[in-house]
């Protein structure tokens, strides 16, 4: 065993080992370059505290993974693969002298699904936790239960550079924690003085920034970039400028264990070294001899993506405490600089901290997860950050409709398999059941386009180029990324089994039930998909005149996004691979466009609608619930009796009486109480505009009701020579318009509801002349003035001078 040097992490190696050994469980808080990663393991091992079991150590990315172990194995003194190994996707370096084994996330779910014992494991360590990964969530959760339930004796260590230990802590019962204060030198930070240009491309900003601290410093330069692309981009433009002594390495998860090797090597002397990496560099891995930080300030996340329906890559602004971490990278050996592409002004709206994954991704890989483990909706297990109940449940529909999940929710044996295979649950359900011959397809939907913008939306043309068969286009295909997929489509084919002979278009209808999509009438290329949402296909496409597609990506957009890859399916085709799905509905539904109710037979496809016909002999209650609608769409028309009536009640209700609620929103949530019973025959909105609202207001109302209302808001006022007068109960208080003739002789005003009717005098010719609430009042004090000019005008008519006491009158009569 070689003698490591010393590193910050070796002073609290000796009080983490008491705390498993007493605790069984621990949260270990270390910066970057602490050492954690390298040197905990190892002493986990030499202090004996997995028994004779493994130490399993997650990492969440390949590249760190085999870093990790290379380095345990070389203090070692040994070949990866002896005490120390690895297993990442597709590759594995272990043997039976194995001890330390480190694994990447998926790595874990599946050990830990096939054995929730963990037989043979006395250790799990979750390397960089505050990354907060949806797999290490998932796999702490997993492995927490295991050991409440089955594995008393496994050890748990959580280990993070940035996150607040306490929550996880208590996550772990009170779990102990171990700090490490790590070490670090001073570190300048340089902002850009105006924002670079929109139209500058990013990679000669890097070059441009890169050359400038080769001048202004020494020491290698770390570059922070987002992926691949950008940093091949960034290389091209940077090599061809580098002065004399200096070379630029790429450093990312896809890039061969060769290269990566040298990235992670220190400069020769007399040398220096511009390492463009992605955010694998922030903590997951140890670069020697970096002194300057160039951080183009992008990340590239995890996050569901409706444009495909399942988890892509997309790039976003770092935060400000990945920000830190970068340039943290700069002080590990001496006083550092640190360029952010970005303006200090910009900074401030930079996010606290990155999201975690389980909050913004994908769940249909977690709900499945969940289904085999037999935790269902995941309530119980112990989530830092529990997945959020609705997205869940929109995931599990998912399963149900590709057959991972029974009608109880329960994981099927398709679901069984469909886990087995590391790829999202639409492409594994695609894989098992149209075989080998789906795995270009499942490589494709997984990439980016290999095709150039504007190289259309057909699907059919990305395989001719994955095939190499070239033409329409296909031979623009960018060669690294088919090079790319040709590898996966590779890996895929082995695992999917014997071809069942569908097309491509079928395959991709397995994979995307919810996404076929039928032409909507009209000459825009506009489209419904079977899950219910609508899509537009450029007009110009090759594929804008097609009934039928299977839209494989969109841009994302929620509503009306536009198709960017999609299959042309024939209707035969489609009935083949889901014929089972397809079926006859009887529908009676309110048309908006019509204004009126349509029965239609209608054989559907979820939400497409392949065939139709008319349904003659429709059941009356289905006609009267879809008129209902039609109502709640046209809205209540009462004519004036049935307005008076609502008033009358409404008045009455206000004023605490046992009344119906008569109010419109009233109304219209107990349509199918009050209003469904008389609606017999209504079929259109011209039917609605005649029916009379009236008798369905009266049957609301019991017979004590009608009693009270009549006693206390009567519908009519007699007047004095007994005619009734239509009481108005619209206003703020009850109304009528009487001629004044008519009242001569009441000494006493009325009241209707518990308060004076307002009455309207009218003249003889119909006009109002004075509005009182108090008739004797006026008697006394406002007569006499109308009665002065009333008399000129209508001679005929009766003027007396006390009407209080005269006798009510209809039309001309003596004149007092």
């Amino acid at each position: 065993m070689t003698t490591p040097d010393a590193l910050p992490i070796d002073a609290v190696l000796p009080e983490l080992c008491e705390a498993l050994a007493a605790e069984g469980r621990a949260v270990l808080m270390a910066p970057p370059g602490a050492g954690k990663t390298t040197r905990v393991p190892l002493a986990l091992m030499e202090a004996g505290l997995a028994g004779a079991g493994r130490i399993v150590m997650l990492e969440p990315r390949r590249l760190a993974a085999r870093a990790a172990a290379a380095r345990m194995a070389e203090s070692l003194g040994e070949a990866v693969g002896e005490r120390v190994g690895y297993r990442i996707r597709g590759e594995a370096r272990v043997s039976r002298a194995t001890r330390i084994e480190v694994v990447t996330e998926g790595i874990l779910t599946r050990m830990l699904q096939s054995d929730p014992s963990l037989e043979g494991v006395g250790a799990v360590i979750f390397d960089e936790f505050h990354e907060r990964s949806l797999n290490a969530d998932l796999g702490l959760a997993l492995c927490w239960e295991a050991r409440g339930a089955l594995r008393e004796d496994l050890r748990l260590l959580v280990m993070s550079a940035t996150l607040d230990a306490q929550p996880v802590a208590a996550l772990m019962e009170g779990a102990p924690v171990v700090v490490s204060e790590g070490r670090s030198f001073a570190v300048e930070t340089r902002w850009l003085e105006r924002p670079p240009d929109k139209r500058a491309r990013l990679e000669a900003l890097v070059a441009e920034t890169v050359l400038r601290a080769l001048g202004e410093s020494e020491g290698d330069v770390l570059v922070f970039l987002p992926g691949e692309g950008e940093i091949r981009r960034a290389l091209a433009a940077l090599s061809p400028s580098l002065p004399d002594g200096a070379e630029a390495l790429p450093l990312y998860g896809a890039l061969d264990f060769k290269a990566q090797r040298a990235a992670l090597r220190p400069a020769a002397p007399g040398r220096r070294r511009v390492v463009l990496a992605t955010a694998i560099a922030e903590t997951s891995l140890t670069i020697p001899g970096v002194r300057v930080v160039v951080d183009a300030g992008l990340a590239r996340r995890a996050r569901f993506d409706a444009a495909s329906g399942m988890a892509r890559l997309v790039t976003e602004r770092v935060s400000k405490a990945e920000a830190e971490q970068r340039r943290g990278r700069a002080g590990r050996v001496a006083p550092g600089l640190c360029y952010r592409l970005w303006t200090r002004g910009q900074e401030g709206a930079l996010a606290p901290f990155p999201p975690a994954e389980i909050e913004v991704a994908d769940l249909a890989p977690l709900a499945l997860e969940l289904a085999l483990w037999g935790a269902g909706d995941g309530q119980g297990l112990a989530f830092l950050t529990p997945p959020n109940p609705g997205v869940l449940a929109e995931a599990r529909t998912l399963l149900a409709r590709l057959g991972a999940l029974d009608a109880a929710g329960r994981i099927t044996d398709h679901g069984r398999a469909m886990a087995r295979l590391p790829v999202h649950p639409r492409l594994a359900h695609m894989l098992l059941v149209a075989g080998r011959g789906a795995a270009e397809l499942a490589a494709l939907a997984q990439a980016r386009d290999p095709l150039p913008r504007g190289a259309g939306a057909d699907m059919a043309l990305r395989l001719r180029a994955l095939r190499g068969e070239g033409g329409d286009g296909a031979g623009e295909a960018s060669r690294a990324v088919l090079a790319e997929l040709r590898a996966e489509a590779k890996r895929l084919a082995k695992l999917a089994g014997a071809d069942k002979g569908l097309s491509p278009a079928q395959a991709a209808a397995l994979a995307w039930p919810d996404r076929v999509a039928l032409r909507r009438k009209g000459e825009a290329p506009r489209y419904v998909l079977s899950g219910g949402a609508g899509v537009e296909l450029d007009a110009a496409d090759a594929l804008a005149g097609q009934r039928l597609l299977v839209v494989v990506e969109t841009d994302g957009a929620r509503r009306d996004g536009r198709v960017r890859r999609a299959f042309a399916i024939s209707e035969a085709e489609l009935r083949e691979v889901h014929g089972a799905a397809i079926a006859w509905h009887e529908v009676c539904t309110w048309d908006s466009r019509a204004r009126r109710v349509v029965a239609r037979r209608q054989e559907r496809f979820g939400a497409l609608v392949l065939d139709e016909r008319i349904w003659r002999d429709v059941p009356g209650e289905a006609v009267v619930a879809a008129m209902l609608e039609g109502v709640r769409e046209l809205g209540l028309c009462p004519g004036d009796a049935a307005r008076r009536l609502i008033a009358r009640v409404e008045l009455l209700r206000a004023a605490g009486e046992d009344m119906p609620d008569m109010s419109e929103a009233g109304l219209m949530a107990r349509l199918e109480d009050w209003l469904a019973p008389h609606l017999a025959g209504v079929k259109s909105a011209g039917d609605w505009k005649r029916f009379d609202l009236l008798p369905a207001l009266q049957a609301m109302l019991d017979w004590q009701q009608r009693q009270r209302l009549d006693q206390l808001a009567p519908a009519h006022f007699v007047t004095p020579l007994g005619r009734r007068v239509a009481v108005d109960y619209s206003g703020e208080r009850p109304h009528v318009s009487v001629r004044l003739q008519e009242m001569f002789g009441v000494t006493e005003h009325p009241h209707v509801a518990g308060q004076p009717l307002r009455i309207t005098l009218l003249s003889p010719a119909q006009r109002p002349v004075q509005t009182t609430s108090d008739l004797p009042g006026f008697w006394r004090t406002g007569y006499g003035d109308v009665r002065k000019d009333m008399r000129g005008r209508y001679p005929k008519h009766p003027w007396p001078e006390d009407p209080a006491a005269a006798a009510p009158a209809t039309g001309p009569g003596r004149r007092s």
